[in-house]
């Protein structure tokens, strides 16, 4: 018993340690972080992103840097030493400075979030290079806070370190901005990102993260793959057995291919539950669903697979086996036997192709380091630090795409930086009409005057937007004043030409915080003739003439309404008179015209009895006819 757990422990170590043995390398992910003050400390430094938390991925952050009197390692809760770092209103972020060692980085940045600040800067305790601040091993007690953290964290070296101290304790106030714009490549409008990934669900606290992360991840990552936006490729470490150990029972239990391809027994039991070589038949599988289903051009549906899979086939269930995952094959539509080609026979003494390149890019390459941690996201072949939760792996894979060109998944709610919650975002506002210029986006607050109800808004969105163009009266009446007075609404605004706002007929004002009604009487401008009566009504006046007088408004006189009737009958007189004028006149000329024919009938014929022509036959005539 003694021999086969040291066996274990020995293979164990092996399987850890192979990963890209031979030319390996760890690459440590940084961001910049800029000192703007004081002077003597002015300048940019290197800092190694914390693998936990919510780096800023494509945006920036600028703080004010505090070392605390107490609880300088931060391995205890603040409110202990009643400490806060709140920010107050209009005041930079904190951010603190605290020491390495003692307890885990991830429960320093823990203590210090809850004590009110915005990001942590650890400084190491010794001169070495950066190094990655991972998470602990799994436990109930670190799982707790590790999935709590919110705010970036990142490790500078001693000596930047001891220079900020020393700044701190001058009195000098030590303003940081803390860049991530740089982390992810974003040299064009398309993002390769891989996750490096596990089909065991058996393996704790990190397991079931990635579980729930690839649940929740899924509909942003089938939008950005339908719509042509990444190109998403999934991985599955694996390692090999050592020579030395090929042909024993724990060999045997944990790899496939006679020792080639290997995971770990997901109880670390190998004499009960299942097997590390079901692992690894099941990461293939997951493998060949991705190849069968890109070259059908349904990409996304790797992810229908590992999710279903996930619900339908748990180990706790006894279900994580070939039956199980064929049926949710089947239920999506895959080819099964181009499945099971593709897997190839893992009891073959042969390399598997799909599984030796696997292997193979597992080591680093260009910017890209080993991968040795699972879960593991690379974006633009950056490895990926932080948490793992569906808006911090949306916000770095948006960062990844070149400025302009995200698409609209990379504007929702899931990535914004929630700065316009905060003072509008320093942006313009028109609080009466409800407006903002402020937009939240994954690379931080813009100023942009807004679009409404297809109406664009112009100017530099800080201090300035002014609706331009037609129906701009319709949205808070265009700025301009307007007043309800007696069922009437008086409104300033002018929907077109230059002029933006102008008082109405009858008043006088600015448009725009005032218009005043004119007193068209006191101030004579209407009703001034000697028969009128003015009395001022709002935005207008009324005039009424004395006696049996009309008041004529275009003229400013009276006239008599009498006089009025008179002319009016005597006007339709005459027009009856001139209609009959015009109608005797048009019948007696078609009289004369009738009678003129006639005789001219006459004349021709008489002198065609008596002279006719050689050409012209005789022409009847009425005179002949009375004589016959």
């Amino acid at each position: 018993m003694e021999l086969r757990r040291l066996l274990h422990v020995v293979l164990s170590f092996w399987l850890l340690l192979c990963i890209g043995c031979s030319d390996g390398r760890f690459v440590v992910e940084k961001n910049s972080l800029t000192v703007t003050s004081p002077e003597k400390i002015k300048g940019t430094y290197d800092s190694a992103i914390g693998n936990f938390g919510i780096p800023q991925y494509g945006g920036s952050m600028a703080g004010t840097v505090v070392y605390p009197k107490d609880n300088q390692k931060a391995c205890k809760a603040f409110d202990k030493f009643s400490i806060s770092f709140q920010s107050k209103p209009g005041s930079l972020p904190t951010f603190v400075l605290v020491d390495r060692g003692d307890c885990f980085f991830a429960l320093k940045v823990w203590n210090v979030q809850k004590a009110g600040a915005s990001a942590v800067l650890v400084a190491d305790d010794i001169e070495e290079a950066l190094i990655t601040m991972d998470t602990p091993e799994e436990d109930s007690s670190s799982s707790k806070y590790i999935e709590n953290i919110t705010i970036p964290s990142a490790l500078i070296q001693k000596s930047f370190g001891e220079a900020l101290k020393k700044a701190i304790s001058g009195a000098d106030m030590v303003n940081v901005n803390l860049d991530w714009r740089e982390s992810v490549p974003h040299p064009d409008d398309r993002v390769e990102y891989e996750l490096w990934t596990n089909s065991n669900d058996e393996c704790g606290v990190k397991c079931d993260m990635l579980m729930e992360f690839v649940k929740d991840f899924k509909g942003a990552a089938q939008i950005l793959e339908k719509g042509g936006y990444t190109q998403f490729t999934p991985h599955y470490i694996t390692w090999y057995c050592p020579q030395a150990f090929t042909i024993s029972k724990q060999c045997k239990s944990q790899c496939i291919n006679h020792g080639r391809y290997c995971a770990p027994d997901p109880e670390q039991d190998f004499s009960s539950g299942y097997e590390g070589k079901d692992v690894v038949i099941e990461n293939l599988r997951q493998l060949c669903v991705f190849k069968v289903a890109n070259e059908s051009n349904k990409s996304w549906l790797w992810w229908d697979y590992v999710t279903d899979f996930q619900i339908r086939c748990p180990m706790k269930e006894k279900k994580y086996n070939k039956e199980c995952a064929d049926a949710v094959i089947k239920s999506l539509g895959l080819d099964s036997k181009k499945i099971e080609k593709c897997m190839g026979d893992p009891n073959a003494d042969a390399d598997n192709p799909v599984l030796k390149e696997e292997q193979d890019a597992q080591v680093g390459k260009g910017s890209r380091g080993d991968v040795t941690i699972l879960p593991t996201l690379v974006v633009n072949n950056r490895q990926y630090r932080g948490k793992l939760a569906k808006g911090a792996v949306l916000k770095a894979i948006c960062s990844g795409f070149e400025e302009t060109t995200e698409p609209v998944v990379c504007l929702s709610g899931d990535v914004e930086t929630n700065e316009c919650l905060d003072n509008n975002g320093g942006c313009w506002q028109d609080k009466a009409a409800n407006l903002t210029a402020c937009k939240d986006t994954f690379r931080g607050r813009v100023c942009e005057c807004p679009l409404v109800d297809g109406l664009q808004f112009k100017g530099d969105g800080y201090s300035h937007c002014e609706a331009s163009g037609p129906g701009r009266c319709n949205i808070n009446n265009g700025g301009c004043w307007n007043k309800s007075q007696d069922g009437h609404m008086y409104s300033a605004c002018v929907d077109t030409g230059d002029v933006k706002c102008q008082c109405p007929p009858g008043f006088r004002g600015d448009g725009i915080n005032n218009c005043e009604d004119i007193d068209e009487c006191k101030e004579k401008k209407a009703c001034q003739c000697p028969e009128c009566s003015c009395k001022d009504t709002w935005g207008s006046y009324e005039c009424t003439c004395s006696g049996d007088l009309l008041y004529i408004r275009d003229h400013d006189t009276c006239i008599s309404k009498s006089g009025t009737e008179v002319k009016s009958a005597w006007a339709a007189v005459w027009v009856i008179l001139i209609g009959l004028a015009m109608a005797s006149g048009g019948a007696y000329l078609v009289y004369k015209y009738r009678l003129r024919s006639y005789m001219d009938s006459e004349i021709r014929a008489i002198m065609a009895q008596y002279m006719p022509l050689d050409s012209q036959s005789e022409v009847p005539n009425h005179v002949s006819e009375d004589r016959a």
